[in-house]
């Protein structure tokens, strides 16, 4: 059976190639932040969800196979979600946010198959973030925008964004934006990986 990443996630694609999952990625083109403004009642758990069922669910309807839609966002400890900062002087106000502080990561993942969700599984990861000085920040900045930019959170775990964190409580796989765990079980279930 084909698998589907309903994505272009660098990320994401690089956790099922490390896990020697095979999958084609295919971009879900779904508006995201009209989905966002539609949805901003739920819950950030509920929000991340729906937004990984709307991009397997749209793939899926299209495509034959397991379609794999995640999501993931970042919620301060006020429960202000972050989005991707749209400029470096964006990327550095969420930074200086975050300083000294604590943030949730949703990360939501959805199968679906033939046009409707078969499966899903949703975690949290916690993130404390060490006090940040401006000269910290400019100086990660110059190291890692634009890169970056397509980033909620402003960080890549897998690179100089660990530096960001003084303790992370949860699933590394979490904070890349994918409970992958999880998602290799159920594909073993359905035999599409060997038990």
């Amino acid at each position: 059976m084909t698998i589907i990443l309903a994505s272009q996630s660098a990320s994401r694609r690089a956790m099922l190639d490390a896990a020697g999952v095979p999958f084609e990625a295919v971009a879900a083109n779904v508006d995201e932040e009209s989905a966002k403004a539609a949805l901003t009642h739920l819950s950030s758990r509920d929000l991340a969800d729906a937004l990984a069922e709307l991009k397997a669910v749209k793939v899926a309807t299209r495509l034959p196979g397991l379609v794999l839609g995640s999501d993931s966002l970042v919620a301060l400890a006020d429960g202000t979600r972050l989005d991707k900062p749209e400029s470096r002087e964006q990327a550095a106000e969420h930074l200086t946010r975050m300083s000294g502080g604590t943030h949730d990561i949703w990360s939501a993942v959805v199968i679906a198959e033939q046009g409707r969700p078969v499966w899903r599984h949703v975690e949290r990861a916690r993130l404390h973030v060490r006090p940040l000085s401006y000269t910290f920040i400019e100086a990660y900045l110059d190291r890692e925008w634009p890169v970056i930019a397509g980033c909620v959170g402003c960080f890549r775990i897998e690179g100089p964004g660990v530096q960001l964190f003084s303790k992370i409580e949860g699933s590394h796989f979490t904070v890349l934006g994918m409970p992958l765990l999880p998602v290799l079980a159920y594909l073993r279930e359905r035999g599409v990986l060997p038990k």
